[in-house]
């Protein structure tokens, strides 16, 4: 079982910055990666990025490359989504979610947090 808890969500103007935090608790080891996912009003959640647990590979849409890095702390089992240049379409609910295979990393995670909304306005 794993548990994941985000934070850092808000309301900002567009061009700024956020940075999203995501606490994993694992009483299972075995994550193979750790993935950002977010759904805007009336859309399917979609992929935003995720990065492997042991190595740090990373990989994002091509909606929010160059803008947003994520990154893990495996010592305080923690994963970061941040996020700059923010533009009114990043507007969504934030998830994070963690996978233990390592086929198709953008898709069929495991465990999910309950998200947290970010609002970009012009």
């Amino acid at each position: 079982q794993v548990h994941l808890v985000e934070s850092g969500g808000g309301q900002v103007q567009a061009g700024d910055s956020l940075r999203l935090s995501c606490a994993v608790s694992e009483r299972s080891l075995g994550t193979w990666a750790l993935g950002w996912f977010r759904q805007a009003p009336g859309k399917e959640r979609e992929f935003v990025a995720y990065i492997t647990k042991r190595s740090g590979i990373a990989e994002y849409d091509d909606s929010v490359k160059g803008r947003f890095t994520i990154s893990r702390d495996n010592d305080k089992n923690m994963v970061f989504l941040q996020m700059n240049n923010l533009k009114p379409e990043d507007t969504a609910v934030y998830y994070c979610a963690s996978k233990f295979s390592a086929y198709d990393l953008r898709r069929h995670y495991d465990y999910w947090g309950q998200g947290t909304q970010v609002t970009v306005s012009l």
